[in-house]
């Protein structure tokens, strides 16, 4: 192959991995977003930025269902190329609150799930939060991702080492050659 296929090869990979992050904010909603709003921002100063839609995530740390919808409770974290919240909980800034006008399962939402949640900034709540009082940023939720473990640690294919060989050995199952001779071979993902 030449290098301009495969630099044409790299441009489409490049261009299909930009695509499947931003499948993470549906289209309708793409042009909405402040991208420039940060969550210090909001956190600071809810009222100045009400009406505004941006793109959060974090850790869902409660669910609850409400007479009017469901507010999620959710550790603030920052958001990787994938619009994927990050798993350094360190990184946090604070702490926001969703809305869901609509029915949503709390039990879809069970703590230490993952999530990315495009809505339009509310204002403020202040509650409870252990011995003291907490001024929780507020959003109304309109797009909501849940990000399973498997999903975002996983490889798309599996990788089996260096040694690995399609033999058949002469007890059972595939085989794997290491340095220091044959091993019964079971599937894993690096």
């Amino acid at each position: 192959m030449s290098r301009t296929g495969i630099a044409i090869l790299f441009a489409l990979c490049g261009v299909t991995t930009a695509c499947a992050a931003r499948q993470v904010v549906p289209p309708e909603l793409e042009r909405q977003i402040d991208r420039q709003l940060t969550f210090a921002q909001i956190k600071e100063d809810p009222e100045q930025y009400l009406g505004r839609t941006v793109v959060l995530g974090g850790e869902v740390l409660s669910a609850k269902r409400l007479k009017s919808g469901t507010r999620v409770e959710v550790l603030q974290l920052p958001l990787d190329d994938r619009q994927a919240p990050v798993l350094d909980r360190t990184q946090s800034e604070g702490r926001f609150l969703a809305f869901q006008r609509e029915f949503l399962d709390p039990a879809k939402l069970p703590g230490g799930t993952r999530v990315t949640i495009t809505g339009e900034i509310t204002g403020s709540t202040v509650q409870p939060l252990d011995e003291t009082e907490y001024t929780y940023p507020t959003l109304d939720l309109k797009s909501l991702t849940v990000w399973d473990e498997d999903r975002r640690l996983a490889r798309p294919y599996p990788y089996y080492g260096p040694y690995y060989s399609p033999y058949w050995g002469p007890y059972w199952g595939w085989r794997r050659w290491g340095p220091w001779g044959p091993y019964p071979y079971y599937p894993y993902w690096w």
